[in-house]
């Protein structure tokens, strides 16, 4: 997991054997410990879990956000990979790339001044079933249909959510934060007891009120009267806009909102109360001077209807942290790179990965709690703090070169009693400045 952290090289496990100095031993058992299913993720990510939960306060609730991601792949022959749909291609065409799917759940670390830090606190392989040949038997297709019934990415997902409420405290209450694709009838009927939801809606989805009193004869109503579509609802101008403050994108903002609610929709049915939310997009300037742009507007579904409209508001901001966490996963750490294939491997070594830098950002997050940072390289001349700036900000690639710095540099500086000789006289010249090798190597990495 350390070697994970520091490699500068791709993250395969022949190379990460290179790199714990064990080029020359048996590495056999490195390759067994995820083939022979050796390694339990649930317990890397509990220690995690175990943290944030002493963190955040009881009356808290914990704030998760959950996702999928693609990991790319080439082999025919590796367990779970298939075609799927390039996320990354154009919209106006739907591309194929051959890959893994993994599903991460990441809880909120919060901070002041209403910011959070997501850390991984789950990675499963989603994969789908393997389709069989047409001249197969009967039972095969048979078996092949209820397959795809079982590993649903929507069935995944929920398993996930359920094995993460049974693992809290039931007086904890448990907040989802997911993007469209997870606003589904899976999804908001299966929600366990005391955990509450927030993802996007359709803009043009379709709304009820409650229902009115049961009449004298025949069937008492689900549903009441149709509600505006939250497309029409952004577009009355007889609805006053609500403004909120919250953070996102390094500094608090204001938004303006409007609500409906409480509201029902089949998809959930009518057991399931919602409030929802929409949220005008905010003005941005991609440079000093420039004309004001503005994003798409967001509309929000939350299954709380009594929950505070700030607080759901500041929860599905932070959601972004897990775009993030892919992001930093994938291009930073190489999870995926490793070239395993059996199922084990395809499930455990990913997730240790993912582990190591959820531990990462833990350590980090604690150090910075208690006041102190880890000791670092200075910045180049030219990167001035910003005026309004209290504290540094931090990165994962930051992160990675403290990290390089604290385990190579001892050996590439060893200590020495240089320090006692005396000093200069005062009128000699200083000593012309020597290129610093281990500036080098770790700004490099």
């Amino acid at each position: 997991m350390l070697a994970s952290l520091v490699s500068p090289c791709r993250a395969t496990i022949s190379n990460l054997i290179c790199l714990c100095g064990r080029a020359h031993l048996d590495w056999s058992s490195d390759y067994r410990l995820y083939a022979k299913d050796r390694v339990d993720p649930a317990l890397l990510f509990g220690h995690t879990l175990q943290a944030i939960h002493a963190h955040v306060p009881p009356e808290q609730p914990l704030v998760v956000a959950i996702d999928d991601t693609l990991v790319r792949k080439s082999g025919t022959k590796i367990h779970g990979v298939g075609w799927k749909r390039d996320p990354l291609g154009p919209a106006f065409q739907t591309n194929l790339v051959r890959g893994q799917r993994y599903v991460q759940l990441s809880a909120a670390w919060p901070g002041p001044d209403g910011q959070a830090r997501m850390l991984p606190i789950d990675f499963t392989h989603a994969p789908t079933p393997a389709k069989p040949r047409k001249d197969a038997p009967a039972t095969e297709h048979q078996h092949y249909k209820e397959q795809r019934k079982q590993q649903r990415l929507n069935v995944v997902a929920l398993a996930r959510i359920e094995a993460l409420r049974l693992s809290l405290p039931h007086s904890r209450k448990l907040v989802i934060v997911g993007d469209g694709s997870y606003t589904n009838a899976d999804i908001l009927k299966g929600l366990p007891a005391n955990t509450v939801y927030i993802g996007r809606i359709r803009k043009d989805a379709v709304l009820h009120a409650l229902p009115g009193p049961a009449p004298a004869t025949g069937r008492p109503p689900v549903y009441g009267a149709q509600f505006p579509t939250p497309e029409a609802l952004r577009t009355d101008d007889t609805v006053a806009w609500e403004t909120l403050e919250a953070f996102a994108a390094g500094k608090r903002h204001t938004f303006r909102v409007k609500i409906l609610g409480p509201a029902l929709w089949r998809k959930s049915g009518a057991a399931c109360r919602l409030r929802i939310i929409v949220v005008a997009p905010i003005g941005y300037r991609l440079r000093n001077g420039s004309r004001l742009l503005y994003r798409q507007p967001a509309f929000l579904l939350c299954t709380d209807p009594d929950m505070p409209l700030a607080e759901v508001l500041q929860d599905y901001l932070w959601r972004w942290g897990i775009e993030v966490n892919f992001r930093d996963e994938k291009t930073l750490l190489g999870t995926g790179e490793a070239q395993v294939r059996t199922v084990a491997s395809t499930h455990n070594q990913p997730a240790v990965t993912v582990a190591a830098y959820s531990f990462l950002w833990l350590a980090a997050l604690q150090l910075m709690a208690s006041g102190n940072l880890p000791q670092h390289l200075l910045p180049p001349k030219w990167r001035h703090p910003k005026i309004d700036e209290t504290a540094p900000s931090l990165h994962t690639g930051e992160l990675l070169r403290f990290l390089r710095c604290e385990l190579w540099a001892p050996q590439l500086s060893p200590e020495s009693f240089s320090h006692f000789t005396s000093t200069a006289p005062a009128d000699a010249n200083t000593q012309k400045p020597a290129p610093s090798l281990p500036h080098v190597l770790f700004a490099a990495a």
